[in-house]
């Protein structure tokens, strides 16, 4: 058997293992890659009711619902990751958002990152906490988790996530009894895109290395 006769028999196996390669079932991870978190227009009324009126919101977007407040662009330097297994079981990084907010014309905030803060203590939060970083730099509102989930392997909804004033917000606002106090809800419309697991990053390469080398050698003895 000649070279070239192996060349294309090792180039066919190839093909074929790729072909037939078995569909994982098990839970794959995700990342957020864009999308809108929009906050609900009660959330305006019970903010007003401690004193925080909105006079200007700035870079924000239309929200999903458009009845809803307002609506805030989830940012590029986004890199939270979940995974599928029971619908929805966050993993690590933040959500990252443009868009500001202003109360009473006198407060700013916005860019606002959700993430995980450990240790926290309010009732019915999640871990998940909204944090300003455009102006006072802390944490502003602890989630609750998400109402139901609605994924498809391409974009996520979590919608009825309750809005909880942070301990340190409360502090800001000199008003302590404040802490945990229900102030809306909001919800995340987002795309997303699957992680590649390591393992089967590194079996592609070396099946596509292979078909490129078999292809390679076959050509090299059709030439000589």
């Amino acid at each position: 058997m000649r070279f070239s006769q192996v060349a294309g028999i090792l180039s066919y196996t190839t093909v074929a293992f790729i072909s037939i390669a078995p569909i994982q079932v098990e839970a794959a991870t995700f990342q957020v890659k864009s999308g809108v978190t929009s906050i609900d227009r009660d959330h305006e009324d019970i903010l007003r009711n401690i004193g925080l009126i909105f006079t200007d919101t700035n870079n924000t977007v239309t929200p999903i619902p458009s009845d809803y407040l307002v609506g805030l662009s989830i940012d590029s330097a986004t890199n939270f990751t979940f995974s599928d297994e029971g619908g929805f079981t966050p993993l690590s990084g933040t959500i990252e958002h443009t868009g500001t907010i202003t109360f009473n014309n006198q407060i700013t905030v916005g860019n606002f990152s959700i993430g995980f803060a450990p240790g926290r203590t309010v009732e019915n939060a999640s871990g998940l906490v909204l944090r300003d970083t455009f102006s006072l730099n802390t944490i502003l509102f602890d989630l609750s988790a998400p109402g139901s989930v609605a994924f498809d392997g391409q974009t996520l909804s979590l919608p009825d996530v309750q809005l909880f004033i942070s301990p340190e917000f409360a502090s800001i606002l000199s008003n302590p009894d404040l802490t945990g106090l229900f102030a809306g809800t909001a919800r995340i419309d987002a795309q997303v895109a699957a992680v590649p697991e390591p393992d089967s990053v590194l079996a592609t390469l070396a099946a596509g290395a292979a078909l490129l080398a078999a292809r390679f050698y076959t050509q090299k003895i059709k030439c000589t």
